[in-house]
């Protein structure tokens, strides 16, 4: 038999069809200028958290259904959709400030901070921001924008039985600030948001108090996000993301290979564990992107796209993802029995969105031309950091995953069914759906698994 690095990976089939090959058996195989004094520094901190455990559901899953129906006419699912291209263009831009490195965040804690923010800017601050985010500010009314993130923020605080997710935004403001009441009143009401009056003349108490925040809010996940606060500090808004699911068809991890190689460049391989099962998952060949994707499902509404560019295909993937591609490969895919491997992994990613989100329109903001005196009249606001933050982590680690797992994992004989083979040993992109709203919780590429 042939390793699993001869033949990692599934034979192409027509567009978005299975493979119509199969193989039999198991394989082992910005920073910002110095800032006018007459102008308050401003941080937007957003950070978020996504350990993903493989482990065995509580109860049976239910079959055949997809979750609770997406109503396209909701607020909270034109948000989505507005936002779905704004993930894949900060996406490009991440990439291309770190190239040949992991990119993970969460499009919809970036997007939720800023919309968040754009209630207490003026004139053209507010307006570059929410044409960013991808907003037709003449076909959508502002109100009805905010309508729509209510109406996520909301969703995604729910408690559920079948995941741990949870998003927050809080403010901490400095005591002397007078905050116009409506922008109060609008961020607590909209956003769920939290307000804490902080004294930022003592500026390393105050990082401590907003870094233990998070790091509790984020289950001990994200720590140390806020570096060098300035005394001068006028108001940190933290938005926070934490998601722990389970996998609706979980690895055992009894099949997990310690160590199997990973293409990390051009003849440069790296070691990492390799989760390994056969079962049925929806799954597609896209012959026009030259890519193979792979879908998995969590317990309850998410959903994981695992895509696999072609060799020497990922930067033309890269540039032509969109909402549209993403609608194609839903309603596309198909399932079938196949042979997984994916690797056991955890990264991290920081990003000084400052350097970023001026080359996608929100100029103003950052200098002194910004106008937020939707926030407050009595003294003037600038941003001055931006700061992004996301840990990942897969695994199958969990108490019941072995047992439950067991008999899931299904060892054919060459006599027996065939199945197709995938195999996740290079680079490649992933994507954390909810299916009701088709909300982008995460999105990331990886390149090299054993960077953390």
């Amino acid at each position: 038999m042939r390793s699993a690095g001869e033949r990692g990976e599934i034979k192409e089939g027509r567009a978005l069809q299975p493979s119509n090959r199969v193989r039999r058996g198991t394989s082992k195989d910005l920073s910002c200028s110095k800032m006018a004094s007459s102008f308050y520094p401003l941080f937007l901190v957003v950070s978020l958290c996504a350990p993903i455990y493989c482990v065995a559901p509580s109860s049976p899953p239910s079959r055949g259904g997809s979750g609770p129906s997406s109503t396209k006419s909701s607020p909270a699912f034109q948000v989505s959709s507005s936002n779905t291209n704004f993930a894949f263009r900060l996406y490009r831009k991440l990439v291309l400030k770190t190239q040949s490195k992991n990119v993970f965040f969460s499009p919809v804690s970036v997007s939720a901070s800023l919309a968040m923010l754009s209630l207490g800017a003026r004139s053209a601050t507010k307006t570059q921001i929410l044409q960013s985010l991808g907003f037709n500010l003449t076909h959508t009314p502002e109100s009805a924008i905010h309508q729509g993130f209510q109406s996520l923020v909301h969703s995604l605080s729910v408690p559920s039985a079948d995941l741990d997710l949870k998003m927050g935004s809080v403010l901490f403001i400095k005591k002397e600030l007078g905050l116009q009441n409506n922008f109060l009143e609008n961020i607590k009401r909209l956003y769920e948001s939290e307000v804490f009056s902080t004294d930022f003349s003592d500026a390393s108490a105050a990082q401590k108090t907003i870094n233990s925040y998070v790091e509790k809010e984020t289950k001990g996940k994200v720590v140390d996000l806020i570096q060098g606060l300035e005394p001068l500090t006028a108001m940190v808004l933290v938005n926070h993301i934490f998601f722990k699911a389970k996998w609706e068809k979980p690895f055992n991890p009894a099949y997990t290979s310690k160590s199997f190689p990973f293409l990390v460049g051009k003849g440069t391989t790296v070691q990492v564990p390799m989760m390994h099962q056969v079962e049925q998952f929806a799954f597609g060949v896209d012959p026009e992107l030259n890519c193979s994707v792979l879908q998995m499902d969590y317990s309850g509404d998410i959903v994981a796209f695992f895509v696999l560019p072609g060799r020497g295909k990922m930067r033309q993937l890269e540039q032509v993802l969109s909402a549209r591609t993403l609608r194609k490969w839903s309603h596309s895919l198909q399932k079938r029995w196949i042979e997984v491997f994916i690797p056991k992994f955890s990264i991290s990613a920081s990003y000084d969105l400052e350097t970023i989100l001026p080359n996608m329109g929100i100029r103003d903001a950052f200098d002194n031309n910004a106008d937020f005196s939707g926030i407050t009249r009595r003294d003037s606001l600038q941003l001055s950091k931006a700061t992004h933050k996301a840990v990942l982590d897969i695994s199958e680690e969990g108490t019941e995953a072995a047992a439950a797992t067991a008999s899931k994992f299904i060892v054919r004989s060459k006599d027996g069914p065939s199945q197709s083979i995938i195999c996740f040993n290079r680079p490649f992109l992933m994507q954390i759906i909810r299916r009701s709203t088709e909300t982008t919780l995460f999105l990331g590429k990886v390149e090299n698994p054993t960077e953390f």
